[in-house]
């Protein structure tokens, strides 16, 4: 499984972007055979679960900071994990990466290993 993070950018507070994770898996695979997750990580802070799409049943999972903001979907054309981001706070400045786990953590999603991390991708948000 590989992952390529793109999208971020330099974005005014209340602004929006939309991260893309693209995902390669063998042919005999398919996205719902991964839960997929986006992680965060700020300067001189640990990395923090951001959100999740569980393998099988799709069900989605957002960090308290990001709820009612950030929205996780899928598009199985493209194998491809999108993170829309709106309302964008300077708080959300960190680089963002995409991993994904043939193990679906459900509700520990933020706590799971993930077997396959993808590069970075950095959003600042400054005005």
């Amino acid at each position: 499984v590989q992952l390529q993070a793109s999208g971020g950018g330099l974005m005014q507070p209340g602004g929006s972007l939309r991260l893309s994770c693209a995902v390669s898996v063998a042919p005999e695979f398919t996205l719902d055979d991964y839960a997929i997750g986006w992680f965060r990580q700020a300067p001189g802070k640990e990395r923090e679960g951001v959100s999740c799409i569980d393998n099988g049943n799709r069900n989605t999972y957002y960090a308290d900071s990001v709820k009612g903001r950030f929205t996780i979907s899928k598009d199985y054309a493209k194998n491809t994990v999108y993170l829309q981001m709106n309302s964008l706070e300077p708080e959300d400045t960190a680089v963002y990466s995409c991993a994904a786990d043939e193990i679906g953590y459900g509700s520990s999603w933020y706590r799971g290993t993930y077997n396959y991390w993808g590069q970075g991708t950095q959003v600042t948000v400054s005005s």
